[in-house]
């Protein structure tokens, strides 16, 4: 009951301090944004499944692993790195170096992302035929591809309010592109089906690359200065400073990304294969399978969305409270965030592990989903504490570090799959996803602690 009070009275503090309260705000605006939009998408899932069944629904999630890649190449570090870099600057009164920074994203980003979209168009057939296995997704694919350079874009704009600490923008954005998404499909299915001719998943794709399209402009037109025209090119000679600046911090995280794309994909694809060597029965190892990933996990990862929204505007602070060199702020707000996360998990790992079988039975009718939700609640305090953890990695610039942090906690988790599965069953897996967070707990406190002594000792 003190830790919960403490927590409480941290939060409160937070709540009334200037910045902190700028994290508080911010985090609050982008979790009511991510709310409505889970919201939304729960009842456009049930739309996809009904019209287009089982299959049609499988072929359209058959094609995210190749949009997650695509995107974590063209355009997750680079938005991450604008976040920071512009929270810098901004905070040492260079405006116009700020709005250059944004520009030399843009085009980095959109130029990678034109590549790739190419890219996917010319190898549809091969991406669809050996890497997914069914070749009907190759035009699905074709017709994805013309949502990178839309999310480029938006997500780069995104990242520069994000530095500035306005999230207002990002989560109309995000908002935005779930309702066109959704409107775009229903109306093409109105329209379809009033011509009496048969709809295919294709209009969910065409859905999707509207509501990036939709998005991109709204973000455009949402940019600063626009009494005078947007040129990416304005300040050329700055150009290749501006760029390395970037490429220094956004290779790392890009890196990271598509680790964590690929390690995640090679996991999924693992689990059920380990599961039949330790029971020999593929139904059943395909039905755990389903349990831990479709109940049990987002379950307890659902209070992670308010983490991670602090997350995001954790950043930009720490990289704004660095550059003034206050120290002694930036030792507090990471005490005081740190800690919040960490009580936040305290509090979700007691419910889990007091209501794991209430829920289990109630939302999914699984007594099998209340027994993992009550084994994952153990790692609750630490999955909610390393995403504060790693943001403020970030924030310090140490991009290199987080890179490595995920990785060798994502070798845990893939040893975890291939050695304890086959030996304990799902119960091994579960291990291995503890020890990985309590691994990457520990190193990430370490790391800061050694940045921020670093900077007091000098």
């Amino acid at each position: 009951m003190n830790m919960i009070k403490k927590g409480y009275h941290s939060l409160v503090e937070v709540f009334f301090v200037s910045k902190k309260n700028t994290i508080i705000i911010g985090t609050l605006v982008l979790t009511a944004a991510g709310f409505i939009s889970r919201f939304m998408g729960f009842f456009y899932r049930i739309f996809l499944s009904r019209v287009f069944g089982e299959e049609g629904v499988g072929l359209y999630q058959l094609i995210f692993p190749v949009y997650a890649l695509g995107y974590s190449l063209t355009t997750a570090g680079i938005e991450t790195a604008i976040s920071r870099t512009v929270a810098r600057k901004m905070s040492l009164g260079k405006e116009q170096e700020a709005r250059g920074i944004l520009s030399c994203g843009l085009v980095i980003s959109f130029l990678l992302a034109c590549l790739c979209a190419l890219f996917l168009q010319k190898n549809t057939a091969y991406i669809a035929t050996v890497l997914l296995g069914d070749e009907r997704c190759a035009p699905l694919l074709s017709i994805l591809s013309y949502s990178l350079p839309c999310c480029a874009i938006h997500s780069c704009i995104c990242g520069y309010y994000y530095g500035l600490k306005q999230t207002k923008i990002p989560a109309l954005a995000q908002l935005v592109e779930q309702t066109f998404r959704i409107c775009s499909v229903a109306l093409l299915y109105y329209v379809i089906t009033r011509n009496g001719e048969a709809v295919s998943i294709h209009i969910a794709v065409c859905g999707l690359v509207a509501g990036e399209f939709v998005s991109a402009l709204f973000t455009l037109q949402a940019l600063p200065g626009k009494k005078r025209p947007f040129a990416p090119f304005r300040a050329l000679r700055a150009f290749p400073a501006r760029t390395a600046e970037l490429l220094r911090l956004s290779l790392p995280l890009t890196a990271n990304r598509v680790l964590i794309n690929l390690l995640q994909s090679i996991e999924a694809v693992s689990i059920p294969g380990k599961l039949q060597c330790f029971n020999g029965n593929p139904p059943e190892a395909l039905r755990v399978y389903g349990v831990l990933n479709g109940m049990a996990l987002p379950c307890v990862l659902f209070p992670s969305a308010v983490t991670n929204a602090v997350s995001v505007m954790l950043l930009p602070t720490v990289a704004e409270i660095q550059a003034a060199d206050n120290r002694r702020e930036m030792l507090s707000i990471i005490k005081k965030v740190a800690g919040s996360c960490f009580i936040l998990g305290l509090f979700c790992c007691l419910v889990f592990l007091l209501l794991g079988p209430f829920i289990g039975l109630t939302l999914f009718d699984s007594k099998m989903a209340g027994q993992f939700i009550v084994t994952l609640a153990w790692i609750c305090p630490f999955l909610y504490t390393n995403s504060a953890f790693l943001s403020i990695i970030n924030g310090l610039g140490k991009t290199a570090q987080t890179f490595l942090i995920n990785t060798l906690g994502l070798g845990i988790r893939i040893a975890g799959v291939f050695l304890a599965i086959p030996r304990f069953g799902i119960q091994g897996y579960l291990w291995g996803l503890l020890a990985s967070q309590l691994f990457i707990s520990l190193l990430a406190g370490t790391t800061i602690l050694r940045t921020v002594s670093g900077s007091l000792s000098r």
